[in-house]
């Protein structure tokens, strides 16, 4: 018993042991709360449609063990006696280990809600998606500034003065950094505006592919041979692009050409062949077929219709339909195709009288 009642930094060993105590079983509750609170929400949301269950089951997966242990001690610390500025050091690391876990909280509760929203989105309005990623690291960074500066105050500093010195300071990192805040604004335009979203295929000067991340800085494309182009948001907005994403059909002017030798009659029949072999596809609306020039080799045929799809494989299957079924009446109807001919002609000249 002398042993338990003997004194360290002013608490006896009872105290100390009862403390350790408090601390393990409070850690051990902590614990076990959060596995019976999750388990029972894991079980409801599976019954349920909404998603908020969902979100809120997440978020609790987030929480730190090191959180909990840091109020374990704290309660503990409140059963033996410490000195004033131990007791500050301990009731402050306290209080920054639990705004650390609420914005833990915070970013993973509004990442959830923001990706199972964004992943609805984006079958309907891939512009709202698009909005809403940048929206969601918005809201993170204010989250975490936010509990930076309550974080701040709690350990004794001015805000206001640092506040006021981050102003200050800010313009001269503004003028050190143009370049990036210039990438910084334009995605903010791309967002905004939305010249593209995500999904869209667009052509960059000589550069094409699927937009497939727009970052703050970047945007990223995967082109069709496979790799990823990546550019500069501002250095994009510069650019002219052409956004396939945004075409819902595709007009398709094609020429075909036959040889001089061709009867007038036939020459008639060639635009209602072209139209047959149009309209007889799906998906396409025909608009013309004209006898169109007499080229250097080819009598040529200019003709015009509509794929009303924007799928680049849609109007391949089609135009190769079209090309097998105009290919087929030709050779019914006696047309030959035109190919590239020279008719060289020899003169002999006079004889001399």
């Amino acid at each position: 018993m002398e042993l338990l009642d003997h004194l360290i930094y002013q608490n006896t060993v009872r105290q100390w042991l009862i403390a350790l105590a408090a601390s393990l079983v409070t850690f051990a509750g902590l614990r076990l709360i959060i596995y019976v609170v999750r388990n029972r929400l894991t079980a409801l949301a599976s019954r349920t449609q909404t998603e908020w269950d969902d979100v809120v089951v997440y978020v609790l997966s987030k929480t730190k063990g090191l959180m909990l242990l840091l109020v374990a001690l704290f309660i503990g610390s409140q059963l033996v006696s410490l000195p004033d500025r131990a007791g500050r050091i301990i009731s402050n690391i306290t209080i920054l280990g639990l705004l650390f876990q609420a914005g833990i909280w915070f970013s993973a509760g509004l990442g959830a809600f923001l990706e199972r929203y964004t992943r609805r989105e984006l079958a309907t309005d891939r512009g709202a998606a698009t909005t809403i990623s940048a929206l969601g690291f918005v809201g993170k960074l204010v989250i975490w500034a936010v509990l930076l500066l309550v974080a701040l105050d709690n350990l004794g500093v001015d805000i206001t003065t640092l506040v006021a010195g981050l102003g200050v300071g800010g313009v001269a990192v503004a003028l050190a950094t143009q370049n990036i805040l210039g990438d910084l604004f334009a995605s903010l335009s791309i967002v905004l505006d939305k010249p593209f979203v995500l999904g869209d295929f667009i052509i960059v000067d000589e550069m094409q592919g699927t937009v497939e991340h727009i970052g703050l800085k970047t945007t990223r494309v995967r082109s069709l041979w496979g790799e990823q182009v990546v550019f500069s948001n501002a250095d994009l907005l510069k650019s002219r692009l052409r956004n396939f994403g945004r075409m819902m059909e595709r007009r398709v002017n094609f020429k075909l050409g036959v040889t001089y030798q061709t009867p007038r009659e036939k020459l008639t029949l060639i635009p209602e062949i072209v139209r047959e072999a149009i309209t007889s596809q799906d998906r396409t609306r025909f608009d013309r077929s004209h006898f169109a020039s007499f080229g250097d080799s080819a009598l040529v045929f200019d003709s015009v219709y509509y794929v009303l799809s924007s799928e680049y494989l849609v109007y391949m299957n089609i135009q190769q339909a079209i090309n097998l079924r105009i290919h087929e009446r030709f050779e019914e109807e006696g047309i030959e195709f035109a190919y590239p001919t020279q008719t060289v002609v020899l003169t002999r000249p006079l004889a001399a009288s």
